[in-house]
């Protein structure tokens, strides 16, 4: 999660949040969070665990670019 909040702090486009899963049973159900940490992108991609900053911007990145369909469009 520091991570996280390191991100949103140099990004005004980024936002981080942290919430207790066991205080929030609805939403740990909502983005399946059966192990903590587990970070959530835009409601979709997910972490699971803590990783280096550098797998952790990977991961990130990869989360929020549009695959293609491998044709070069």
């Amino acid at each position: 999660m520091r991570l996280a909040y390191s991100f949103a702090l140099e990004n005004d486009l980024i936002r981080a949040d942290a919430i207790e899963a066991s205080e929030f049973p609805d939403l740990s159900a909502l983005y399946r969070v059966y192990a903590v940490p587990r970070t959530v992108i835009n409601g979709e991609g997910s972490i699971e665990g803590s990783l280096p900053e550098d797998a952790f911007l990977d991961a990130v990145l990869k989360a929020v670019t549009p695959a293609t369909d491998g044709a070069g469009t």
